[in-house]
């Protein structure tokens, strides 16, 4: 989240194009490929993309107030001053209080949030291959064995679903 570029966003046509990550080294953050090797492109949902109109809004008024103070690289999701984001900030200033806010625990962690994710979408019959694409698992085995408790206590649906077929 932290290494994406507005030039990565494809507003109009609701797509994210994943090109980089931004990881931590001796001699500060840097940006690299993901993990695979190559990016990937995902769509976002039309309400994502309408906060992201939003936020572009909000981050051009935060530009103009700081003048001569802000870095202009391009982020998404920068620093005030358009600088690069530490994760610790956007875990205690962003998404801790947003937890709060919702009545959720603070020891959600961010990451669970791909969790939440992949068992939304299972739920509502995304295909498994599908939500295996969009979390970039390595494999949809993974995904699979990763979700599988919510996989299977879809059986009855499954059942419904095979009678159907074969009436």
């Amino acid at each position: 989240m932290l290494a994406l570029r507005w030039g990565d966003l494809e507003l109009d046509a609701g797509v994210l194009r994943i090109e980089r990550t931004r990881s931590a080294a001796k001699s500060g953050p840097r940006f690299t490929t993901p993990k695979g090797g190559k990016g990937r492109s995902a769509y976002l949902a039309p309400r994502a993309v309408e906060e992201l109109r939003r936020h572009r809004l909000r981050q051009n008024e935060e530009r103009l107030k700081s003048g001569a103070l802000w870095q202009d690289d391009g982020l998404i999701f920068p620093t005030r001053t358009g600088t690069l984001m530490r994760p610790s900030t956007v875990t205690d200033d962003h998404f801790k209080p947003a937890l709060e806010r919702a009545g959720l625990p603070r020891t959600v962690r961010f990451h669970d949030l791909r969790h939440s994710a992949a068992t939304l979408l299972l739920s509502r019959n995304v295909h498994p291959k599908l939500v295996h694409e969009l979390l970039d698992h390595s494999s949809i085995a993974m995904a699979l064995d990763r979700y599988s408790h919510w996989v299977l206590s879809m059986g009855e649906q499954t059942a419904v679903a095979m009678e159907a077929a074969l009436s």
